[in-house]
């Protein structure tokens, strides 16, 4: 067997990432050889947001399949990559966590000899959302892991997975790949031209999700452009109340449009489950399942509104820092450069300290949505803070 070489099989879209690669490679190459301190069947994947964790994982589940160790084109690689294979497990909630009832299901499949191919891989790209009793259910499985299984666990850090299960696995991390090469991938990958994918390339500051959102939707872009107007527009009490209501809005209003096709489908598909479409009585339990239905609808709505508010926040850092820059004279890069007139005049007209104050409020901002306090309160206080009536 032969281990594609990067940037070529499944490993091309890691951009950034050669030390990564080449320790995955050496792991499909020992795994294959039999050679346990090159191959573990527990991984943990760690980076900042949008390096490219969960892809990593993904290809190293597709490699781990493939004959020959990763080509990325043949029908197991292709299968395993899109989370159609039937011995790659791909979890990727769109829940505000993942429970215990779904970690057991996980941990029953793990103990499942594989079907077609050498492992039977799990690959959970949020492990950070797993809840305390998931932790428990999952733990048993990666201390006694069954003899062909490999856990492939993905989170922003180390820290942010339970101490129990990290110690147990092998940690590979990545880091944010430079804005010239995520301006390669698009260019290669999305067919986007040069100077589009530089701007995307530039702005989403290294997130490569965010970069080919960018890149690809005007309405993305749109977006971004009336987040960074909002500064100039707090110069009173009224403006920074309205303009939080605005933000909410916007954030609850893209949630929606992401999930009303999607939550329609759900509820179709549930009721001809439970026999809704024929003749007879409501079958027993169905209201009951239905609720369920709607919490989890409900609780994927919340989420999708809280990241697009935490967009809306990496984009006023990103305009603050600016502003930063400017006043302190650093040879740093602007992120926005097409605002350096406005940038400029801001950084005349109040100081570093009162800069760095209004970072501070927006990741005060950032921890109240995460500790659940609702977002119009949060986003209120926020504009307050960075309109300086607070």
């Amino acid at each position: 067997m032969t281990t594609s070489t990067a940037p070529g099989g499944v490993w091309a879209d890691l951009i950034g990432q050669d030390r990564v690669v080449e320790t995955l490679q050496r792991a499909v190459a020992g795994a294959s050889a039999g050679n346990r301190h090159a191959m573990t069947h527990a991984w943990l994947f760690t980076g900042p947001p949008g390096s490219g964790r969960s892809n990593a994982a993904r290809a190293f589940a597709a490699a781990l399949q493939c004959p020959f160790g990763g080509c990325g084109e043949c029908n197991t690689c292709t299968t395993a990559l899109s989370g159609a294979h039937p011995d790659v497990t791909l979890v990727r909630t769109e829940q505000l966590s993942i429970g215990v009832d779904e970690v057991r299901d996980l941990v029953r499949r793990a103990a499942m000899s594989p079907t077609l191919a050498r492992h039977q891989v799990l690959v959970i790209e949020d492990a950070d959302r797993i809840t305390e009793r998931g932790a428990d259910a999952l733990l048993k499985s990666i201390e006694e892991p069954a003899p062909r299984t490999v856990w492939l666990l993905c989170a922003p850090t180390a820290d942010d997975v339970v101490a129990t299960i990290r110690s147990r696995c092998r940690l590979v991390e990545l880091s944010t790949p430079g804005t010239a090469a995520v301006a390669e991938l698009l260019q290669r990958r999305d067919g986007v031209g040069p100077e589009l994918a530089g701007f995307a390339a530039r702005v989403a500051q290294g997130h490569i999700g965010r970069a080919r959102a960018l890149a690809r939707s005007e309405d993305a872009r749109e977006r971004r452009r009336a987040v960074l107007q909002v500064p100039a527009r707090l110069v009173s009490l009224g403006a920074c109340l309205d303009a939080a209501a605005r933000l909410v809005e916007a954030a609850t209003a893209e949630s929606a449009q992401v999930t009303a096709e999607l939550d329609a489908r759900e509820r179709a598909e549930l009721s001809e489950a439970l026999g809704f479409t024929t003749k007879g009585a409501r079958p027993r339990n169905a209201q009951a399942a239905l609720r369920d239905l709607e919490d989890q609808q409900k609780a994927r709505a919340k989420r999708l509104q809280r990241d697009a508010l935490d967009r809306v926040l990496t984009e006023l850092t990103s305009f603050y820092r600016d502003v930063l820059v400017v006043q302190t004279a650093s040879r740093a890069e602007l992120i926005n450069a097409e605002l350096d007139s406005s940038i400029t005049q801001l950084a005349r007209d109040t100081t570093p300290e009162a800069t760095i104050a209004k970072l501070d409020a927006i990741l005060a901002c950032r921890t109240a949505l995460e500790t659940n306090v609702a977002p119009l309160l949060a986003m209120e206080s926020l504009m307050l803070s960075l309109g300086g009536l607070a």
